[in-house]
């Protein structure tokens, strides 16, 4: 019965060690049993933790566009390792980042058009973009482009 449940919720879609566990304590598992089941999937290949750290980092950077701290905070949530972390962040693609990063800029910047003062519109879109987890250098670097293209 557990076994049936719990191989389902995991062929369903990819999940963390931690979802799985938690779905079994759920279940009403003892942590013995909830052990050995996580091995059991692991070995049956139905939980791959560097597969759920992939697909996380892609979905959340493609679909939300979140950007490298908050994918990496997600995946911590997760108790994900820091290894699977490491290669998850390679699935995305600087160039695409920082594109990313200057579209989500531009379009905040559009917003906030209303905004009279500059400091104020500006320190808007970099929490806007700190927000969204993307790195405050690359925040600084990006807002800088904005403000002043001709430099």
């Amino acid at each position: 019965m557990v076994k049936d449940s719990i191989y389902r919720y995991c062929n369903y879609q990819l999940r963390s060690h931690q979802e799985a566990r938690n779905k079994l304590y759920e279940l009403g598992c003892k942590t013995p049993e909830v052990e050995e089941l996580i091995a059991e999937l692991i070995e049956k290949g139905l939980l791959n933790e560097e597969a759920y750290a992939r697909a996380i980092a892609r979905g959340k950077f493609r679909m939300k566009q979140w950007g490298r701290v908050k994918i990496v905070q997600q995946l911590k949530l997760q108790k994900v390792s820091d290894y699977n972390i490491k290669k998850a962040l390679t699935e995305i693609d600087g160039d695409a980042y920082y594109e990313t990063l200057q579209k989500l800029a531009a379009k905040k910047w559009a917003e906030l058009k209303s905004e009279k003062q500059p400091p104020i519109r500006k320190n808007k879109t970099f929490r806007y973009l700190a927000q969204k987890g993307y790195e405050s250098g690359l925040i600084s670097d990006v807002l800088k482009e904005l403000i002043n293209p001709d430099r």
